[in-house]
């Protein structure tokens, strides 16, 4: 049951950067929510109105408070733990769109500023906006962030131009994380994969990295240098050693890729297929049927290929880069 509690005027809930998992319903008083704007640095504030929560995206995201709660005049407020707080929401279809229309108001905000502090006028494409944008929450000291930038980055773009100031970057990042306090490190748009264990893992939950995590990422970091067939080794090693099972799935996705980069078309296609049965949501799902569909145009099998490509178009996002990847694949073989 969630717990009633009060606080005096001038008092703290909680500050920014602590770590709790407790979310707040505010019924009397006033409390004010202050945060630091991710584009000037200005100090900004909200006011939170009685019946309405506060620390929701922190607690249920397992990361540092983002603000610090501020109590205006005497409050009293409901103190839920993540199970209570999901329970009350799941009963309560109205509360559901609340929180929808202010997370998507907080992601359309932080989106359009993220926009503007990398925006230099001319068109960037999206390997150069990913990496700065890691560069961006490295020198703002969000070393969770960066890291997860800097990672996508070495993944998506294994030869890109950036390619070794992220992995000297990534190498920085990943110091100063193993060294802060235990919070999520993983990324709160990536579901977890099937087979997953129910509690949190080493390597994606936790400050320090798990070592099935620090094996991954030297695998990264040899197909970023293009020794594919080393990274194929750490990749399988990852995968039959147990462990975190978070990076045994990521680990899985990257075994593809290298077969592909070492022209192992059939053995690919092999792999991808076995993959997509075990993790059905993989979270790089559409990347490896891409992979795959490549491995057929490779193989000069254009039908397959062809039929591969339709099928990300129609499951991928109008605008996202695996639909314009498809789209131009696929435009390729017709022309």
């Amino acid at each position: 049951m969630p717990k009633p509690v009060r606080y005096k005027a001038n008092s703290i809930v909680y500050f920014k950067g602590d770590s709790s998992e407790s979310v707040y319903i505010l019924k009397s008083g006033s409390v004010l929510l202050k945060y630091q704007d991710i584009e000037t640095g200005q100090e900004l504030q909200d006011i939170i109105s009685t019946g309405e929560f506060f620390g929701v995206k922190s607690a249920l995201g397992k990361y540092p408070r983002e603000e610090t709660a501020f109590v205006v005049k005497d409050a009293e407020m409901l103190v839920f733990t993540v199970p209570e707080f999901e329970s009350v929401v799941m009963q309560n279809t109205r509360i559901i769109m609340k929180m929808l229309k202010v997370f998507s108001n907080q992601l359309r905000r932080i989106h359009k500023q993220l926009s503007n502090l990398i925006s230099t006028g001319e068109d960037e494409n999206p390997e150069t906006g990913l990496f700065k944008i890691g560069v961006y929450y490295q020198k703002c000291g969000k070393n969770v962030q960066a890291l997860y930038a800097f990672r996508r980055y070495l993944t998506y773009y294994p030869a890109g131009k950036y390619v070794n100031e992220a992995n000297e970057n990534l190498q920085r990042v990943e110091l100063l994380v193993q060294n802060a306090p235990s919070y999520n490190v993983s990324s709160p748009s990536v579901s977890p994969l099937p087979g997953a264990s129910g509690g949190a893992s080493a390597g994606s939950s936790g400050g320090t990295m798990s070592d099935t995590a620090k094996e991954y990422y030297k695998g990264v970091n040899q197909f970023s240098q293009e020794k594919f067939g080393d990274a194929l080794n750490i990749f399988k090693n990852v995968i039959v050693g147990g462990g975190d099972s978070e990076y045994q799935a990521k680990a899985q996705f990257e075994v593809g890729r290298c077969l592909f980069s070492m022209k192992k078309y059939d053995t690919c296609i092999k792999h991808f297929s076995a993959m997509i049965q075990k993790y059905p949501k993989h979270p790089d799902m559409l990347e490896a049927l891409l992979c795959v569909g490549n491995s057929y145009e490779k193989k000069e099998e254009i039908p397959k290929a062809a039929g591969f490509y339709k099928k990300i178009i129609t499951m991928a996002s109008d605008g996202t880069q695996i639909h314009k990847k498809a789209a131009r694949a696929l435009e390729g073989l017709e022309g």
